[in-house]
């Protein structure tokens, strides 16, 4: 008699309506979140979707490994791109071999850092390049990894955020990057401002708004301190995705917005309510206050849904 091992492991998942599995197993996986070592749990009419790491909503589950699955190390998908936080080279060839989606494998070497808010790279299997495209939600954006920044997992605050823009609003993304939140608001809104200081960011910012074909969305090179001087009018909402320093453009970002209007204000924070009082000073009212992602022991990717006092 053959006797089947069963091995289950205590990892991060998320519930989802059995009618939503699929849907959500999809953009998990495009999003580079989904841990496809393991078996999707049933809990009748409920799906427990395995996650690479912790987001809002999840919990600790237990789940079955997938037969014939190859453990591989952990890592994030961006596109084509498989980035490790270890330096692994076997590793990384397994990763590689494991999913013929992937042209690359890179070794992240350090933070985001500098006023181009870039990370630096090494190229460990693959081809030796650190760009690629990313599917998400209907769109391609073109994505250079050391050249701009781009975050995979926040395709699901483009959604939610894309969800509550109205059809005759004007938007302002103060850090843009290549553009994924602009092009993705510019579905509902009437006009996009996307801007960027990094000019290597705006060059794929303009490849992704010509390839989505998105003619409201006006992409500018230009220091977000001085956005407020150049705009004769203000902007019904604004999307503020610099983590690591937005904190000090707050002032310019409600000079930029109307009141009445909404500010959208992504921060890393190590305690809840870490900028209320800040955003209160401002003339602003928290309507909610939501983790995105962990970042660190001690300290998580937190977005702010402000609203701008009359």
């Amino acid at each position: 008699m053959i006797h089947v091992v069963t091995i289950t492991v205590e990892q991060w998942g998320i519930r989802v309506p059995a009618r939503e599995g699929e849907t959500t197993r999809r953009a998990l996986i495009d999003e580079g979140a989904l841990d496809l070592t393991l078996k999707v749990r049933r809990d009748g009419d409920v799906l427990l979707l395995p996650l690479l790491d912790w987001r809002e909503g999840a919990e600790q589950c237990l789940f079955e490994q997938s037969p014939g699955r190859v453990v591989v190390p952990r890592h994030e998908l961006v596109g084509g791109i498989a980035i490790m936080q270890e330096r692994d080279e076997v590793g990384a060839q397994k990763i590689l071999a494991s999913r013929p989606s992937l042209h690359t494998i890179v070794y992240a070497i350090g933070e985001v850092s500098g006023e181009y808010r870039t990370r630096e790279f090494e190229v460990l299997a693959g081809a030796p390049t650190t760009r690629t495209e990313v599917i998400e939600y209907g769109h391609r954006f073109h994505v250079d990894l050391a050249a701009a920044y781009f975050s995979a997992r926040l395709s699901s605050e483009r959604q939610r955020i894309l969800q509550q823009t109205g059809r005759n609003e004007a938007v302002l993304d103060m850090f843009a990057g290549v553009g994924p939140f602009a092009i993705t608001l510019a579905a509902r809104a009437k006009f996009v401002v996307a801007s960027d200081l990094n000019p290597w960011a705006v060059g794929l910012m303009l490849e992704n708004i010509f390839q989505n074909r998105t003619p409201n969305v006006l992409p500018m090179l230009a220091d977000a301190r001085r956005l407020a001087g150049i705009f004769p009018w203000q902007f019904d909402r604004i999307v503020m995705n610099l983590p690591l320093s937005g904190t000090e453009f707050l002032p310019d970002a409600f000079r930029l917005c109307r009141a009445g209007g909404t500010i959208h204000f992504y921060s890393l924070v190590a305690a809840e309510g870490e900028h209320g009082e800040c955003i209160r000073g401002l003339g602003g009212e928290v309507i909610a206050e939501r983790v995105v992602r962990s970042y660190s022991p001690g300290q998580w990717h937190a977005v702010y849904d402000v609203k701008v006092r009359d």
